[in-house]
């Protein structure tokens, strides 16, 4: 099976990423990316997905859309930002069963999965996005904590943004969640959308190559294994296995979205670390995080 996709090799339907249940072996979670201007819109026609939406980078978008029984669309405009190393954009869920156009300016992202209760439209701007930092020392990040049981009512997913500047590991220690057993570990599939960029104050040559890496393996008989050169587009699958760390080489900045949901009853974030390497949440006691996070505007 292959679990790693280079930019442009998810490409459909005029989208730059898709990811859906036509990847074999995977049927919980979605995302799409997609490149917004003149001339370039997207409609999505009313299903059974769920849907939280926001701008990757741009001026901005305006997002109509027409929940299950009512007659006309609603529009909401959110605010873009200059790139995802910019702190967060404003963002709106959208429930299962509504119709969705999207036009504006730059790049759109959205997260995606099954759903059966149908949710309250929610609408999120860049100042009300819990903004954390993560870790410390070199395993330092940051963290948009949108998408959370805490902080969004939705059915299924739940949905982050992560920053990890140059030189720094996220993902650390390894973990995983592919067995549900309640209140300690959940089961959930889980996407990587990757953006680098070489990191701030830096001015670089033009042969300079903004990169990162993924890390995933086994947990158990079922065969998982990715060790991934990543750049701007490329997409990871996590069906199961321990996963980590995603590392931001020295002089280039890694951006990653999560989408993550599952068969469980419940929606929770439930890990489990390798216990090979769970010792190293405890030296983060003695350390203090990267005073270059947080990224902001």
């Amino acid at each position: 099976m292959t679990w790693f996709f280079k930019n442009g090799e998810l490409s459909q339907d005029g989208w730059d990423v898709l990811v859906d249940s036509s990847i074999e072996g995977w049927q919980h979670t979605g995302l799409r990316v997609g490149t917004l201007g003149e001339g370039r819109h997207f409609h999505i026609p009313a299903d059974n997905l769920e849907r939280i939406i926001f701008p990757l980078e741009g001026n901005g978008l305006t997002v109509e859309y027409r929940a299950a029984g009512e007659s006309g669309f609603t529009s909401q405009f959110l605010n873009g930002r200059e790139s995802v190393f910019h702190g967060p954009a404003d963002l709106i869920y959208l429930p299962l069963e509504t119709e969705v156009k999207i036009s504006g300016d730059g790049r759109v992202s959205i997260g995606e999965a099954p759903a059966k209760n149908s949710k309250p439209v929610q609408y999120l701007k860049a100042s009300e996005v819990p903004v954390f930092v993560r870790g410390a020392g070199r395993e330092s990040r940051q963290v948009h904590n949108f998408g959370v049981p805490d902080h969004l009512d939705a059915d299924r997913f739940i949905v982050v943004e992560v920053i990890v500047p140059a030189g720094n590991w996220s993902g650390v220690p390894a973990h995983k969640h592919d067995t549900f057993i309640p209140g300690v570990e959940s089961n959930l599939e889980e996407i990587y959308y990757f953006e680098t960029a070489v990191t701030r104050g830096v001015t670089p040559p033009v042969q300079a190559d903004a990169v990162g890496y993924l890390r995933g393996y086994a947990s158990d008989e079922r065969p998982f294994e990715l060790l991934e050169e990543v750049r701007s587009g490329d997409v990871g699958l996590v069906p199961h296995g321990w996963h980590g760390p995603a590392m931001a080489a020295p002089g280039y900045d890694l951006y990653f979205f999560n989408v993550m949901a599952g068969p469980d009853p419940d929606r929770s974030w439930n890990i489990t670390d390798d216990p090979n390497h769970a010792w190293i949440r405890e030296t983060w006691h003695h350390q203090d995080p990267d005073p270059r996070l947080p990224y902001t505007a």
